[in-house]
């Protein structure tokens, strides 16, 4: 059975910081790009980070360059993104979605991120 399940999420005060899990099961992970997304009440998606097959190239919105990191471990089929400095404009609901040129896509449930002032 596919699964994409994140978590990590929470009620954070701002300058906090937070680490999103994306943990899959059911394809092979390593054959797949990573792209964290997150949507606000009322706002359109965005896309937040995304990460390459091996990890060796990140792209970042500019949002949250310099705040967020994104990486992931093939031996343990997950992804992870480190939030630091946190804002209440980061707050949303939070999606990881695995991508490849030759398979189907699959996304995960999401995890809210909730940043009080």
């Amino acid at each position: 059975q596919v699964q994409l399940v994140e978590s990590g999420g929470g009620l954070v005060q701002a300058g906090g910081s937070l680490r999103l899990s994306c943990a899959a099961s059911g394809f092979t992970f390593s054959n797949y790009a990573i792209n964290w997304y997150r949507q606000a009440p009322g706002k359109e998606r965005e896309l937040v980070t995304s990460i390459d097959t091996t990890g060796e190239n990140t792209n970042y919105a500019d949002s949250v360059k310099g705040r967020f990191t994104i990486s992931r471990d093939n031996a343990k089929n997950t992804a992870y993104l480190q939030m630091n400095s946190l804002e209440p404009l980061d707050t949303a609901l939070y999606k990881c979605y695995a991508f490849s040129s030759t398979e189907r896509s699959y996304w995960g449930q999401g995890t809210q991120v909730t940043v009080s002032s």
